[in-house]
């Protein structure tokens, strides 16, 4: 017999024919309960430190890269070190030039009475017994520590950095590898275009205009997902934000989406021979409409809600599709491989789609070329090769 579990007093309403007895939660139910945010290491926290002070201790390569970063997101960096390497002079030899001083030298050893008041304190030592020191100055006086390469006397850290602000990506591994961590950064800035930098600008400026003429929340998300869907589209052009504002002015809580087709040649069919426009178009895409012989690695760069539709062997069939989803505005991605037949294939249906008055767009992929060259340097060992006799490929990059 299951067991129950009684229902408090306060839950009962007087007359009510529902059972004084509620089921506990399953196993299942508790895991998903449980599980909404499993295990941080440390928490990813982005501060605001425009126009606040931040203490430097130490006149370092190391001590100048982070006061260049605190610098970049707008504090006032006051460096207390008798000597400042060559770079770290240049920083501040700049900024007395310009109008505005990121950069302040003290020109002698930190003390304890500095740091107190500063929003951070970050500190580069040799000894651990200096960097105790520091450590506990600044816990004393309440101001967050950091020292260069000693976690130990650290209260935060660092992350690896992708810059397309106001878009920030930071990656931390908590110290364990650094170098793991500047890998993931370098395949996310691969994948995010720096256009994201624009697109977030306009974001900023957009959105006290969106909630003050558009009043409900559901017209509101609805116009926000109109404007994600030309995020990865390239850069925002000149008629881009008049055609958001237009359709926030309406009042209108269906924010046009403009339904558009990509066609993206997945060269020889390698998912490591995709180009980067390549993966940001199947990043971008609603709906994935792919050949037989695109393998599921490529299509696993394709985001989890996107539908995944194996399409017809024939174009007017693979066309009369794609209308379809046009005409509900979905982002559309047609992948297949870049081979004669698929070549075809794909010239048939942008002739058809192009004559209809879609938007069509393509991304060309590999050509077969690294393939032949290491056919030629592993199997004909003397000579050259014959040419392989294929057509025309769709999209081939020379």
């Amino acid at each position: 017999m299951r067991e129950q579990i009684a229902v408090p007093a306060a839950l009962k309403s007087e007359g009510s024919s529902m059972d004084a007895t509620l089921s506990p939660l399953n196993k299942r139910q508790e895991k998903q309960m449980n599980a909404r945010v499993t295990d941080l290491a440390k928490l990813p926290v982005f501060w605001d430190l425009k126009g606040k002070r931040v203490v430097i201790a130490g006149g370092s390569d190391a001590a100048a890269w982070k006061a260049e970063l605190l610098a970049a997101c707008g504090a006032i960096v006051h460096i207390y070190a008798e000597e400042l390497s060559g770079i770290f002079s240049s920083l501040v030899d700049v900024s007395q030039a310009s109008q505005r001083r990121r950069y302040i030298h003290h020109a002698r050893p930190y003390t304890a009475a500095d740091m107190k008041g500063a929003s951070l304190a970050i500190g580069d030592f040799e000894s651990e017994a200096d960097a105790d020191i520091f450590f506990n100055a600044g816990v004393a006086v309440g101001t967050p520590v950091n020292v260069i390469d000693k976690p130990a006397f650290c209260q935060f850290q660092f992350g690896s950095i992708v810059n397309r602000s106001p878009v920030i990506v930071s990656i931390s591994t908590d110290g364990a590898a650094p170098v793991l961590a500047q890998a993931i950064r370098r395949r996310i800035e691969a994948i995010l275009p720096a256009s994201l930098q624009l697109w977030g600008q306009m974001a900023q400026g957009l959105r006290s205009k969106v909630n003050a003429r558009l009043e409900s929340g559901q017209a509101r998300r609805r116009f926000w997902e109109g404007f994600v869907d030309r995020v990865f589209t390239g850069v925002p052009n000149s008629t881009a934000l008049a055609e958001l504002l237009a359709d926030a002015a309406k009042g209108d809580s269906r924010v046009a989406r403009v339904g558009k087709i990509t066609f993206v040649a997945a060269g020889p069919g390698d998912p490591e021979l995709l180009t980067l426009k390549a993966i940001r178009a199947l990043q971008a895409a609603d709906i994935v409409l792919f050949g037989s012989l695109v393998s599921n690695e490529i299509l696993e760069f394709s985001r989890r809600e996107a539908r995944r539709i194996q399409v017809d062997r024939f174009a007017d069939q693979t066309v009369d599709s794609i209308a379809a989803f046009l005409d509900e505005g979905k982002n559309i991605v047609r992948v297949d491989l870049s081979g004669p037949l698929e070549g075809r294939r794909f010239r048939e249906e942008i002739t058809r789609l192009k004559a209809s008055g879609a938007r069509v767009s393509t991304v060309p992929g590999v050509t077969e070329s690294a393939e032949v060259l290491h056919y030629a340097l592993t199997a004909v060992p003397f000579g050259g090769y014959a040419n392989a006799g294929h057509g025309e490929q769709f999209g081939s990059a020379r």
